[in-house]
């Protein structure tokens, strides 16, 4: 009897990917580690330290500029998700109609644009709302991270909808409930799994981005990216190290709790 295909069993195939997994991760572990660095070198190690992460603590400017990016992370991930659970149930709990598949399509065209012609288009987009109403808040940030960001929260999302059984729903509306009775009570609690991973999701991908955000936001607006990408440009510390690190420890306790809760949508 033949054995089943595998690509774990062609030659060469483990070191490959060694190789590929040490490309991809080196860096990030020396970037972690140099954070712990007690000089200023982020290539000489000097000893074991939390200097710098002290250093950035005090630091006024990332303080600042954390927070920045904190409001913006959360008010964006709100909208994008309330926006992607709308569109969500207005995609799957209808008939199959011309023009579902472009309005897939439509949604998802963040994804396959490239940021740098979403930033542009946000930029020409805002400079004429800020030319007629002479507001430059974060309000701007928060609707272009919002934008972004609904894609994202629009996948996991649908993806639990479609997986949800549909008889629960109909009982509700044959039990005499309104539709908005049934959401509620139905859809709503079965779907929230779904809602906090397109959330976190979206969280994520807003805290991060730097593109987007150096087209559209005003002086003094700084978000920890941008900073970051602005210090960089001038002196180079393991400052930017540690901040490097507590930001991957965020992301990474955000996308493991996403990780989960992906996995509990196809176990429920």
């Amino acid at each position: 009897m033949a054995r089943p295909f595998s690509v774990r069993r062609l030659p060469g195939f483990s070191t490959i990917a060694m190789i590929c997994f040490i490309g991809l991760y080196m860096p990030i572990i020396t970037l972690v580690v140099y954070a712990f660095n007690a000089g200023t070198s982020i290539a000489v190690w000097e000893g074991f330290s939390l200097r710098w992460f002290h250093s950035a603590w005090n630091n006024t400017q990332v303080v600042d500029a954390s927070i920045r990016s904190l409001q913006i992370a959360i008010c964006a991930a709100i909208l994008a998700t309330i926006v992607a659970t709308m569109a969500a149930i207005a995609t799957t709990r209808t008939a199959q109609y011309r023009g579902l598949t472009f309005k897939y399509a439509f949604i998802n065209l963040p994804l396959l644009v490239p940021e740098i012609v979403t930033a542009v288009a946000l930029l020409i987009f805002f400079s004429q709302i800020k030319v007629y109403t002479g507001y430059s808040g974060l309000g701007y940030l928060i609707a272009a991270h919002a934008a972004f960001c609904i894609p994202f929260a629009y996948l996991p999302i649908r993806a639990r909808l479609e997986s949800m059984d549909l008889t629960l729903e109909r009982a509700a509306a044959d039990l005499y409930a309104t539709p908005f009775q049934a959401f509620r009570y139905v859809t709503l609690p079965l779907l929230w799994p779904g809602i906090l991973a397109g959330m976190m999701l979206g969280f994520v991908i807003s805290l991060d981005d730097v593109v987007i955000t150096e087209f559209v936001k005003s002086g003094g607006q700084d978000t920890l990216p941008t900073y970051m990408l602005g210090q960089l440009r001038r002196v180079v510390t393991p400052e930017m190290n540690a901040i490097s690190t507590v930001f991957l420890l965020l992301s990474f306790a955000i996308v493991t709790i996403f990780f989960f809760l992906s996995r509990n949508e196809k176990t429920s």
